[in-house]
């Protein structure tokens, strides 16, 4: 690990890369002096680097000479990556106590969290008790978490002389807030130098000021906002808040065919959900006038002209180097075709402005670019007034530096066209504006393109644009993503160049360690054959007794329960059970099946046993969810999805339909407990044993089914 640094913001310190790092002794050199760093990142030599508390723990665990620090087989590694990522839910005021419990818990027949060695697992809980000083001191000293303290103090004890350093340097105990190292007299001198050269730290946006940074998030209204698009507009937020600078919305609403009053209020509106603060909302169609006159600007001076050569001709010249015909027509000739194209006569509507490069560039971007086109059709925002209407690649450069934008985010699939990026505002004579490329988002079995998500809306093969299986943001949010994780997934990536295929596991695994901590559990029952369990010992009359709907989180509140003599449990775990067997029925107690009667095709039909409740739950094999035989029970449909295309990555050449996924929705009837006739539009829950789910449809009368859509959890997919 030789020539790596480590950088954090100097309020909140990683303190289980530092303890990882201190006892690998690993040779990374700290450095908390960068105020503007907001991630906690590695920075390699070659410039590479990673970034996030939990990327830098696997990163250490998998590099240090420590054995098994990172287990020693694929098994040990994954629950090693489950307390990592659990290690999170110690700094929640609310659930530490919880946290706590459950670890200690685990620990009373273990000596370290996986297998026989100390393991990056070890020092991402232990790091997490640490760093919450007092509150962890306080508990240390009484004995309510016995094996969680014994496991916590051999740590320290092997290990006094690096880990008491590294507390008494990050941690402050009276207060349990991480504090930064001490600097170092060339990092003060190097603050120094900061100060005095107008508040400019190590960036990553080049030539970047604080107090100076102007950024835009520039959609094309043709369709809703995408998870690809709010990587974008994250990082430009990010950008924002990290040199204290603003973000403008300008909306690209240079093609009439595509675009719509629809996509623009629906685009705010997701901008909205994301928090992006922006400075104020412009259009590039507010700067038709001045476009124009740049067009006749560089046509007079001999840096454009107007071309009629056919389209597919004029492709194939430019693919093979040949200059146009055209090229090198007259101003006056130019003009007067460019007033043909104004008014969209027919003989304006043959023709386009090209820029005047080079034919024989070699990179093709360069070769005589299209500036303008004729288009009769209606604009959204200014109707008929205008039948000519400027390109992406000409409208772009012109109106980012006329509205003073000094930094212009743009995906790495643009990297062949910066040149002429530079080269158009060159000759405009504007002011260039720094150009910053950062990876596209590219997912598995996901489409990105506006175009093949359109062609489903238009076919019906999915319910419209904010549809669960799409990977606009209405949708991923309708399916139960918490935009929270979107940022965390996101900024984790951070703007890295690198083109990577990713899956979705890792998002939904963020997911589901924000929602698991606190939404309620509820009880459902598969409808479909399910089976009476007759306990002829049960309670002759029904009582309803209030439990917890969260064990471990009290704000998720309380839920009543109903207990009587017959209750319905799934065919599956009916038929699962022998005769005498004991089970537990999930907050109840114990009960012996005595009696199990079965159909001609030999399916279990029914049950009959008696109530054991001073049984042992830790000796029973079956746990099962049960609910009441009453008439307040409601009905469910539990919905699935899956991905709606077969191939993993579409190529631009293949056809949408041919790889449709015929089977996308799975629809499933079930009985829920009374306590979700409660249930609002976007309240997540888990169904115990069954997984998480988001509320789309409540609870309106009971021969219509409360709708429950399931939300994916991070494992892999089935």
């Amino acid at each position: 690990m030789d020539g790596i640094k480590l950088s954090f913001p100097p309020e909140s310190p990683p303190l289980s890369v530092i303890v990882a790092l201190s006892l690998s002794a690993s040779p990374v050199t700290i450095d908390s002096s960068a105020a503007s760093t907001t991630v906690p990142s590695f920075v390699f030599s070659d410039g590479r680097k990673l970034s996030g508390t939990t990327v830098l723990l696997r990163y250490v665990g998998r590099s240090a000479t420590l054995p098994d620090f990172y287990g020693n087989n694929a098994f040990d590694s994954s629950q090693i990556d489950e307390w990592v990522d659990y290690a999170s839910v110690f700094s929640s005021g609310s659930e530490f106590e919880n946290a706590c419990g459950r670890v200690d818990k685990y620990l009373e027949s273990s000596t370290f969290l996986v297998g026989h060695s100390l393991s990056i697992a070890d020092v991402a809980i232990w790091s997490a008790l640490a760093g919450t000083g007092q509150r962890w001191e306080s508990l240390r000293k009484s004995k309510k978490y016995q094996s969680l303290v014994r496991w916590f103090n051999s740590i320290l004890d092997e290990y006094s002389e690096l880990l008491n350093k590294v507390l008494a340097t990050y941690v402050k105990k009276s207060s349990g807030k991480p504090v930064a190292a001490p600097k170092s007299k060339d990092s003060q001198q190097a603050t120094k130098a900061d100060a005095q050269d107008k508040g400019k730290p190590e960036v990553d946006l080049p030539e970047a000021e604080i107090g100076k940074v102007r950024l835009r998030f520039a959609p094309e209204p043709s369709g809703y906002l995408h998870i690809g698009h709010a990587k974008a507009a994250l990082l430009n937020k990010y950008f924002a808040e990290r040199y204290q600078g603003e973000v403008i919305v300008r909306f690209d609403d240079t093609n009439p065919a595509k675009e719509s009053n629809e996509f623009v209020d629906n685009l705010v509106k997701d901008i909205g959900t994301l928090g992006i603060k922006y400075e104020k909302v412009t259009y590039t169609s507010d700067y038709f006038p001045e476009l124009m006159e740049m067009a006749e600007k560089l046509m007079r001076e001999g840096k454009a002209y107007v071309d009629d050569t056919p389209r597919e001709q004029m492709q194939k010249e430019r693919m093979d180097g040949i200059d146009s015909k055209c090229r090198n027509h007259s101003v006056d000739e130019n003009l007067k075709l460019w007033k043909e194209m104004i008014a969209g006569s027919e003989r304006g509507l043959q023709c386009c402005v090209r820029g005047k490069f080079n034919m024989q560039d070699p990179n093709k971007a360069m070769r005589d670019p299209v500036y303008y086109r004729c288009n009769p059709m209606s604009h959204h925002r200014i109707g008929d007034k205008y039948k000519i209407y400027p390109t992406y690649d000409f409208a772009c450069p012109f109106v980012d530096s006329l509205e003073g934008i000094t930094h212009a985010l743009r995906s790495s699939e643009y990297h062949d066209r910066n040149a002429q990026y530079f080269k158009v505002l060159e000759d405009m004579g504007l002011r260039q504006v720094q150009l910053y490329e950062f990876s596209r988002l590219n997912l598995v079995f996901t489409l990105l393109s506006k175009r093949k998500l359109l062609w489903f809306v238009q076919t019906g093969l999915v319910d419209g644009w904010d549809d669960p299986r799409f990977p606009t943001v209405q949708g991923i949010v309708r399916r139960g993503l918490k935009i929270e994780a979107l940022i965390q997934f996101i900024l984790e990536q951070g703007a890295s160049k690198n083109l990577n295929l990713m899956e979705w596991d890792k998002l939904w695994s963020i997911n589901k360690r924000i929602i698991d901590p606190v939404c309620p559990r509820h009880t459902a029952v598969i409808a479909e054959r399910r089976v009476l369990f007759t306990l002829t010992d049960g309670p002759d009359e029904p009582f309803v007794r209030m439990i917890p709907k969260h064990k471990k989180f009290e704000g998720a509140g309380e839920k009543a329960t109903t207990f009587t003599k017959s209750i319905w449990i799934e065919e599956a775990d009916a038929s699962a059970i022998s005769v005498g067997e004991e089970v537990t029925l999930m907050d109840w107690g114990n009960a012996i099946v005595k009696e199990i009667t079965k159909d001609k095709e030999g399916r279990v039909t029914a049950l009959s046993g008696i109530l054991n409740l001073q049984g042992s739950v830790k000796t029973t094999k079956l746990k099962l969810t049960w609910l009441p035989d009453t008439n307040e029970l409601v009905n469910l449909t539990l919905t699935e999805f899956d991905y709606l295309i077969t191939k993993k990555k579409l190529e631009d050449d293949d056809e949408v339909a041919d790889f449709v996924n015929p089977n996308t929705k799975k629809e499933t009837l079930a009985l829920g407990d009374s306590n979700m006739r409660n249930l609002k539009c976007g309240d997540v829950i888990q169904l115990e044993r069954k997984g998480y789910f988001r509320c789309d449809v409540p609870f309106v009368k009971s021969s219509k089914p409360i709708v429950l859509f399931s939300i994916p959890d991070g494992r892999a997919a089935k």
